[in-house]
């Protein structure tokens, strides 16, 4: 399978994969939500793990593929805060937790590209 084809399935594993833990260990994911957001901590972890799931499948079908890429790409803006929090929340933490969590910082900008170049190359395919 070349490569063009894979990228779309291994986003979707990504998101499938971080949406799956949001329920298999949501405290950690509770951490991360902003305060300022209404609502409890749960809700939101457990909302944004539906979202990932929901986006997995879309990224996985051809059919709702640009949608779906498309929508990742937003949801990893959208869920860049989280990563904020962490980074300042983490600041005290051991040297390699504090690294990982600013690690994630930069790490939004390729996911997003990513999530593009899917949406851009289903494009070219409709």
């Amino acid at each position: 399978m070349p490569r063009s084809q894979r990228s779309p399935l291994l986003l979707a594993g990504l998101l499938a994969t971080a949406g799956a833990a949001h329920f298999a260990a949501p405290r950690r994911f509770d951490e991360t939500v902003p305060r300022t957001l209404p609502g409890t901590p749960r809700a939101w972890t457990y909302a944004s793990g539906v979202a990932e799931l929901a986006l997995a499948a879309g990224l996985a079908l051809p059919r709702t593929r640009k949608a779906a890429a498309l929508a990742t790409a937003a949801f990893f803006v959208g869920v860049f805060p989280a990563n904020v929090k962490m980074a300042v929340d983490w600041r005290h933490r051991p040297t390699p937790q504090k690294a990982a969590a600013i690690g994630r910082l930069p790490l939004q900008i390729p996911l997003v590209l990513w999530a593009r170049g899917v949406a851009k190359n289903a494009e070219g395919r409709s």
